[in-house]
């Protein structure tokens, strides 16, 4: 039988515990704090808020961290340091700052800080996104820029796409055949998870019937994870603890989804043994030929990249479509515009082609003004600084985390008229793009760690949502007006709708 007294006896025990690791975290941080100050007496750190002894400005983060730091920067400016836990962190929080730490200091702030979640199965050690700038980093960008997501490649698996977008179409056509409402954001993650392991595997791995299968919940598990806040990354000490078990439960995701990879590319490994060659045009074939050059694009490596792709490449996409349907709903006058840009360009119901793109300059702004008012990623992924580094007269400590509040410049009064308001004219006629080389729009960041993929992200985006908007008419579920649609933002590593948009389709025929 279960003795009350044990019970009692584990709380207190788990008491003690948690006062003891309070206690420890507190003397190795007056501890360091003093080294600190000692060390480095002349340093002039950005303006920011009062800090609270220990946890510094963590409590001040909020669950919408973009926003709550873009109240802060009004207080305290541009550039504002925060301590948050034990680490040092500076938030550049307009285009001008932007631009010093993503061009003009770009070589000593590329490189990254790591987080737990990250650091499973060896994954920092492989991850485009996180290793640092070494020549292996330099090779892998090399065979992104040049051979993976370069446009000639990128023409050559676009038929691979374009079925996929007519399978959505298929899927969306049924319900609307039976006036059902869909869930944008889900038929959005389940079709970009195809579009993308079609580009690289040239296969489904996620199947149209009802359930979006295993490997949809893998991927929505780890960028859940990657997002939600550890204690251990603000207390490195705690790291070997994991007491949210963060990397305990990130490492089978990730175990699983580099299992799924593994057994893709034995497969295929096995195919071209036999018939001695690869008739398939998509990225693993690029990968296993490069493989036979360079040994550093080994079956491992190809496993890592190929995560990467996947959690970078599709909360990301379908949570851009989602706010842009969303707010081409509530703006039908712009809606009407663009169809009838489609319509003019292509013809009616026909589904966008990616050799279309460049002639539909009203839907390219409308993704470029989703991507102002909603970006993906509002405070990109932090950049670590590899030595002190003078910005505006203040210094970035080394080995401080660097984030750049993309959210709060595409909101800013004194670059957009009007910030707040959905306004794809503003980009027609306009230089501006979203290629980093503008800092009032960068939400694939900016310089030497600028999103690779970006150019297939943005040839997905458009296809599907320029498809959805010319093969249908939009409207809300259950007579629901305009004005009870939420507009609430869930922030995790990318930026959702907090309250999932659900449109019924109306097929508009040919």
């Amino acid at each position: 039988m279960h003795h009350p007294m044990a019970s009692t006896l584990y709380t207190v025990d788990f008491v003690t515990c948690a006062l003891f690791l309070l206690l420890t975290c507190t003397i190795i941080h007056v501890v360091v704090s003093f080294l600190a100050r000692t060390r480095k007496p002349n340093l002039k750190l950005p303006p920011g808020p009062t800090r609270l002894p220990i946890i510094g400005n963590l409590l001040e983060l909020g669950e919408k961290p973009h926003q709550s730091l873009a109240k802060l920067a009004k207080t305290h400016g541009p550039v504002m340091s925060l301590k948050l836990g034990q680490v040092t962190s500076v938030v550049i929080s307009s285009a001008e700052m932007a631009k010093e730490v993503l061009q003009t200091h770009d070589n000593f702030l590329s490189n990254r800080p790591i987080p737990q979640s990250v650091s499973v199965l060896n994954h920092e050690h492989y991850s485009l996104a996180f290793i640092p700038v070494t020549p292996l980093w330099r090779d892998l960008r090399k065979i992104c820029n040049t051979q993976l997501f370069s446009h000639k490649s990128l023409d050559s698996s676009q038929d691979i796409r374009r079925e996929k977008v007519q399978q959505l179409l298929n899927d969306v056509k049924k319900s609307s055949q039976i006036g059902e409402a869909i869930d944008i954001g889900r038929e959005a993650f389940k079709i970009t998870i195809n579009l993308l392991s079609n580009t690289i595997f040239s296969e489904d791995l996620v199947h149209s019937s009802g359930t979006a299968g295993e490997f949809k919940e893998l991927i929505t598990n780890i960028t859940k994870l990657v997002g939600s806040p550890n204690i251990a990354d603000f207390f490195p000490q705690l790291k070997i603890i994991d007491p949210q078990s963060v990397k305990r439960q990130q490492s089978k995701n990730v175990a699983k989804v580099l299992d799924i990879f593994d057994h893709l590319i034995r497969k295929r490994l096995k195919l071209r043994g036999c018939i001695g060659s690869d008739t398939y045009n998509d990225m693993l074939n690029a990968l296993l030929n490069i493989s036979k050059e360079n040994e550093m694009m080994d079956k491992t490596m190809i496993e890592h990249l190929a995560h990467d792709l996947f959690v970078a490449g599709t909360d990301t996409t379908a949570a851009t479509l989602e706010w842009a349907l969303t707010e081409l709903v509530l703006n039908p006058e712009i809606m009407l515009k663009v169809k009838k840009e489609l319509e003019e360009i292509i013809g009616k119901a026909k589904p966008v082609e990616e050799s279309d793109i460049a002639k539909l300059p009203y839907l390219q702004a409308i993704i470029k003004e989703t991507f102002r008012l909603h970006p993906p990623v509002p405070l990109l992924l932090p950049r670590k600084a590899e030595r002190d580094v003078e910005i505006c007269g203040y210094t970035i400590p080394k080995d401080a985390q660097v984030m750049v509040n993309v959210w709060t410049i595409g909101r800013d009064p004194t670059l957009w008229d009007n910030p707040n308001l959905f306004s794809p004219e503003r980009f027609i006629g306009s230089e501006i793009d979203i290629k980093g080389r503008h800092f009032e729009l960068a939400p694939f960041g900016a310089g030497r760690r600028i999103c690779p993929a970006m150019m297939l992200a943005i040839r997905m985006l458009l296809m599907m949502l320029g498809s959805l908007i010319n093969s249908f008419d939009w409207k809300l579920e259950d007579g629901m007006k305009l004005e009870d649609v939420n507009m609430d933002e869930k922030f995790g590593i990318t930026l959702q709708k907090a309250q999932p948009l659900r449109l019924v389709p109306v097929n508009i025929g040919n």
